[in-house]
């Protein structure tokens, strides 16, 4: 058995330069091939790495359709033997896509997410390091059963809590609510964590296309004319703190909570939105009591994943509660 790679492109494959009227900027350009070839100790692993090239975009250019097709082809590799899958993406939206794999992924063995943040032509690429990282993991036994994992920088983060914490360092990526749940050193994979397993939630990809997931930020002095649900069939919610918004949104938000689910979210980036500390016309009691659903410690983009995989596979309202709720 060996570990399956896939290969969406990002930072990890960007070499060569684009034209002048680019400004000679990097782009993506080498394949898995090209990427194993330039890390050191992939020979020592002791199973083959079977790689398959899927289309290499920016990971901004990456969709829940895409991401639905890449765990399927996982799957298929792991019914035909693979004991484990790495994925290399950009980093932009990979706490998302992780997250998104990790509602989907059934099975066991492990499903291993890395990508880069400097590239081949610059000097100390970590793609390398961290394609090798994510190999080890791919095929550690203690891996298995723990879901979407993301490895970089030699830490295991659980895709539930990792983020993208800095735009442009090397130690960009953290989870701030749990710290990461293992580490790889002289390859050997370390876990000392992890995070109890959601049943694998079944949808197909027609469904996902037509369920719309609507996100609102909340700001100093902002204005709930601002809030757009228009052709949504649910919404979220980023608030101030443990879950807090000005007055003049309850109303909005309680309106709205009756035609769609509604998840409040914090937009701290780290803990948990609170269920009956405060009791002001905008707190979290007030809101919830108006029909809003608690997002737990989820932030803001990963409950907009949960709630639109959610909607998509038929769940209601009850259902979706219930799913914040564990």
């Amino acid at each position: 058995m060996g570990v399956a790679l896939f290969t969406l492109g990002g930072t990890i494959a960007m070499a060569g330069h684009g034209p002048a009227k680019d400004g000679g900027t990097v782009v993506a350009r080498l394949s898995g091939a090209d990427l194993t070839a330039a890390v050191p100790g992939l020979a020592g692993l002791g199973v083959p790495l079977e790689v398959q090239d899927i289309e290499a975009v920016p990971s901004a250019q990456l969709s829940f359709a895409r991401i639905l097709d890449l765990v399927e082809r996982a799957s298929r590799a792991v019914r035909d033997g693979a004991c484990g899958v790495v994925v290399t993406q950009g980093t932009d939206t990979l706490e998302e896509t992780a997250f998104l794999a990790d509602l989907l992924w059934p099975h066991d063995e492990p499903f291993v997410m890395t990508g880069a943040m400097r590239n081949p032509t610059m000097a100390g690429p970590d793609g390398p390091a961290n394609l090798l990282a994510a190999a080890h993991v791919a095929a550690a036994p203690q891996a298995r059963g723990l879901g979407a994992l993301v490895v970089l920088n030699d830490e295991v983060h659980a895709a539930r809590w990792v983020r993208k914490t800095h735009s442009a360092s090397t130690r960009a990526f953290a989870s701030p609510n749990a710290g990461p749940i293992g580490y790889v050193y002289e390859g050997r994979v370390g876990v000392h964590g992890g995070v109890p397993r959601r049943k694998a939630i079944e949808v197909d990809a027609a469904a996902l296309a037509e369920t719309r997931v609507g996100l609102h930020t909340v700001v100093l002095d902002d204005d709930p004319s601002m809030v757009n649900a228009d052709g949504c069939d649910g919404f979220v919610v980023a608030g101030f703190g443990v879950g807090h918004v000005p007055a003049s949104f309850a109303p909005v938000l309680g309106e709205l909570a009756q035609r769609m689910p509604v998840v409040l979210t914090s937009r701290t980036g780290a803990g948990p939105v609170l269920r009956s500390t405060y009791g002001a016309v905008g707190s979290e009691t007030d809101l919830q009591r108006r029909g809003l659903i608690n997002g737990g410690m989820l932030d803001p983009w990963k409950a907009r994943v949960l709630l639109r995989v959610l909607l998509a596979s038929g769940a209601d309202r009850d259902a979706v509660a219930e799913a914040f709720a564990g």
